[in-house]
């Protein structure tokens, strides 16, 4: 640890708060290197949606790795990507009528997110784009110009995005996408026609602020209106994370453009794809490349992802399951915490404290206990449950236990009152869950 802290650059951020030295992690269990396991309800930040090192993932890549497959593909043709491809579109876009081209970016969230929007201008011949606030797109000058974190924002010129407000943004019920609407209307407004409207269903580092279907279709409708493109950023929420594969579902929209990344290869892996509408793909030759672009390494892992839990519908009714215990128990933290409220959807659910002091000792106080949860939203006032969606139950009710059991400590060590509980989750409700063979 002190090589770590004496050589890496002083931007590293997560291990501050969790300094242990990891040494390894199957499933939902870390370990460190005194032995001492903690349940992961971090998961790479939303990169490790089917949990650590799934076996069957490990095993397709071993055997890649023995017979000499590409590690490194540039855009070049590789059967591992191939076989991607038919999978995406089989597994997952088929099923869903929808369709869409892929293209494969460098391996962040923000390369996919560049990407989108350079498309978007290159198609509209504008430059404008709307982006929302508390939303988070990455660090990467065009897409931090479009995220609200001030933190991240510092210095710089980020210009070419308007900034609206969000649902639910704005107090006393203020529709704030009629609000949008009115201001692309107005030649007076002083809004530029945009390229691009982008958003996140579910805001993660925003504070797990979800779009209603309403809303969403009201953007939806305004960006066609308008004559702008539609991009969700389905980087965190996607892949799973809020019960559907993409986070869009459930809400009756059909984006022009989507970006994903994170667990896209299933396995922690660096990959991101945009996906686009075929009158769209505009592109021309490597017009937008990247070396990094063709990691076949994730393209396979990302195959046998799509094989082992999207081939039918159990595994959304499996996070629809765990979804509703996550929900029951927050709700229970809510009702004994003064001010609180749930937020998010699927399994990217928080409670809001509405104190990001408070938050951040109730993750401190669960670290100690074993759990590794983090907060989230403008000030850091929300605890943030971003579990595998593989977790098996007896870890994610402990955690969520151990979430409990930090507030209420800290609530009773600054003398806050509590308020009467609501009842448990019943046993029948968690024997309903379907046994699968992970976790």
């Amino acid at each position: 640890k002190n090589v770590l802290d004496n050589l890496e650059s002083e931007v590293r951020g997560y291990c501050r708060n969790f300094n242990p030295l990891f040494k390894s992690a199957s499933g939902s269990l870390m370990v460190d290197s005194n032995d001492n396991q903690y349940i992961d309800f971090l998961a790479a930040c939303g990169s490790l949606n089917y949990g650590h090192n799934d076996p069957d993932m490990s095993l397709s890549l071993k055997r890649h790795i023995d017979n000499n497959g590409i590690t490194a593909g540039l855009d070049l043709y590789t059967s591992t990507k191939a076989e991607f491809l038919k999978s995406f579109n089989e597994r997952i876009l088929q099923p869903r009528k929808l369709n869409y081209r892929t293209q494969f970016t460098g391996p962040t969230g923000t390369n996919g997110v560049e990407a989108a929007l350079k498309l978007a201008r290159k198609v509209t011949g504008r430059h404008n784009v709307i982006s929302f606030t508390n939303g988070f797109h990455g660090v990467t000058l065009g897409s931090l110009a479009a995220t609200g974190n001030k933190y991240n924002r510092m210095g710089g010129n980020l210009s070419g995005v308007s900034r609206a407000p969000f649902e639910g943004y704005l107090d006393g019920g203020f529709d704030t996408a009629d609000y949008l609407d009115q201001l692309l209307g107005d030649p007076s407004s002083g809004i530029e026609p945009p390229a691009a409207i982008l958003f996140e269903t579910v805001q993660g580092e925003g504070g797990l602020n979800a779009a209603s279907p309403q809303w969403a279709q009201k953007i939806a409708e305004i960006a066609k209106r308008h004559g702008a493109l539609l991009i969700i950023d389905d980087v965190q929420a996607g892949c799973g994370r809020t019960g559907s594969f993409f986070s869009f579902e459930p809400l009756g929209i059909e984006p022009d453009l989507v970006v994903l990344s994170k667990s896209i290869s299933g396995y922690g892996l660096p990959m991101a794809i945009v996906l686009i509408k075929p009158e769209y793909d505009q592109w021309g030759p490597a017009e937008h490349n990247g070396t990094f672009r063709g990691n076949n390494h994730a393209f396979l892992t990302a195959s046998v992802m799509l094989e082992k839990f999207w081939s039918d519908d159990s595994f959304s009714q499996e996070i629809a399951h765990k979804a509703e215990i996550v929900k029951h128990h927050l709700q229970r933290i809510a009702a004994r915490v003064p001010g609180s409220m749930i937020k998010g959807r699927g399994m990217m659910q928080g409670v809001s404290v509405g104190n990001g002091k408070f938050a951040s000792l109730v993750c401190c106080r669960a670290f100690e206990k074993g759990l590794i949860v983090e907060t989230s939203g403008p000030h850091d006032e929300v605890i943030k449950v971003l579990a595998a969606l593989t977790i098996p139950m007896n870890l994610l009710g402990r955690g969520l236990d151990i979430i409990e059991e930090s507030a209420l400590e800290i609530m009773q060590e600054n003398g806050i009152s509590r308020v009467v509980p609501i009842s448990q989750p019943t046993p029948e409700t968690i024997q309903k869950l379907p046994q699968r063979r992970h976790g």
